[in-house]
């Protein structure tokens, strides 16, 4: 087997890598691992990192069985006949990726998708949420410094990394802003992690929404502090994940208190939203700026404003209640969104760092197993046939859109 780390091709362009020069060389020195990286001066480990530590750069990665690279592959990048590792964004039958897992199949790829490797008890092995929720989390107090004046906190690209960030926080005096997170997971932990490294102090949701304070403070939901079944039964949460619309918002009260949200939650398309365009039209709608790190995009959505994905280049956009459309971020009695939809490329090194031990650790040991489950759940496609467990994109695949599919990016996951 040889590994070759391939050159991020899709636009706008991801700077991340999926093993950083230190990880290819563990794999070389320790698991005798053949590996070669395909040259690029777009990723946050420049080619000379690689070199300096005797990593073989090779523009071309025909000789290589197994690819891995991040973000999707363009279509005429991709080599026939060989295994794939990166998100795929097709699971959920994203419309612009049809041609992507046609193509796939067409070629007799075995494409592996992060996203649902998984261990035996279902949860994931890899991924870069808990730095979309820590990037999230910063960019929101980024855009609400921006929209107020109250602080200058810059964007999290500006920093080299996280520790150079949590410097530029103990610089910061923060006003006594309210900030509601959901999400438990790890977007939701990342946010946590960084808004207690701010000195944003938690604090429970009932206080949260009874109590005044003198600081900043925020709150972290779970599902059941949002959603109530429709029929008045108590709240059951398997039930909430078996049969999401049975349920109802109950959010409306932080809306009416909080500054800030920051949205870290992995929502199914028959959940039902937050709130609605109407409720946001309300006098009492209180929050300034929503971080929409799930970035689902309306009208299916979890939060009804988040009308595209922003860029790290471009970040925020407004958007006017009243009318229910976009306007230039920070206008007047608008709602700011920031939504950028690859989030951890704003912590590229830190993000690339983590992910690579996490495929050390996890993934790299099932390579050799033939029989691995997990590499087997998590095969979208091989030898020109949908995985064993993907057997239900076959009309997507043919070019039939089911009703109420989101066919939108996820930062969450990558």
């Amino acid at each position: 087997m040889k590994i070759g780390i391939i050159r991020e091709g899709k636009v706008p362009p991801d700077s991340r890598v999926p093993l950083t020069p230190k990880q290819c060389q563990q794999l070389m020195n320790t698991y005798g691992v053949d590996l070669c990286v395909q040259p690029s001066d777009g990723r946050c480990y420049s080619n000379a990192e690689y070199r300096d530590l005797n990593i073989p750069l090779q523009e071309d990665l025909s000789d290589c069985t197994v690819l891995m690279g991040v973000k999707e592959v363009p279509i005429d990048q991709l080599i026939a006949d060989k295994t794939y590792f990166f998100f795929s964004h097709t699971i959920k039958e994203q419309a612009y990726n049809r041609r992507l897992l046609q193509t796939v199949l067409k070629n007799h790829i075995r494409l592996i998708d992060y996203e649902v490797l998984t261990n035996d008890l279902g949860k994931r092995v890899i991924a870069f949420g808990f730095f979309a929720g820590m990037v999230g989390a910063h960019n929101g107090l980024f855009t609400y410094g921006k929209r107020t004046g109250q602080f200058d906190l810059p964007q999290m690209k500006s920093f080299h990394d996280y520790q150079s960030a949590k410097k530029a926080y103990q610089t910061i005096n923060w006003p006594n802003i309210k900030i509601v997170l959901t999400g438990t997971g790890r977007v939701g932990q990342g946010s946590a992690r960084v808004l207690e490294d701010m000195g944003i102090r938690r604090v429970e949701p009932s206080d949260f929404l009874t109590s005044t304070f003198d600081e900043a403070v925020f709150t972290q939901l779970r599902v059941a502090d949002y959603v109530e079944p429709k029929d008045d039964n108590a709240f059951v949460a398997k039930d909430f994940y078996r049969h999401p619309s049975a349920f109802q918002s109950t959010f409306k009260p932080y809306t009416q208190v909080a500054d800030i949200m920051i949205n870290g939650i992995f929502w199914d398309n028959q959940a039902p939203p937050f709130f609605t365009v109407m409720d946001m039209r309300q006098a009492d709608f209180n929050i300034q700026v929503i971080a929409d790190v799930t970035c689902d995009i309306a009208p299916v959505s979890s939060i009804p404003s988040t009308l595209r994905a922003s860029t790290i280049s471009d970040p925020v956009f407004g958007f006017d209640p009243l009318t229910g459309k976009e306007v230039p971020a920070f206008s007047p009695d608008c709602i700011d969104m920031m939504t950028i939809d690859n989030l951890p490329n704003e912590l590229p090194r830190d993000a690339s760092q983590a992910f690579g031990d996490q495929f050390l650790e996890h993934v790299l040991p099932q390579l050799a197993d033939p029989n691995s489950e997990m590499l087997k759940r998590a095969t979208i496609a091989e030898k020109g046939q949908l995985g064993r467990d993907f057997s239900y994109l076959v009309e997507y695949v043919a070019g039939v859109m089911k009703k109420g599919i989101n066919a939108t990016d996820e930062c969450i996951k990558d």
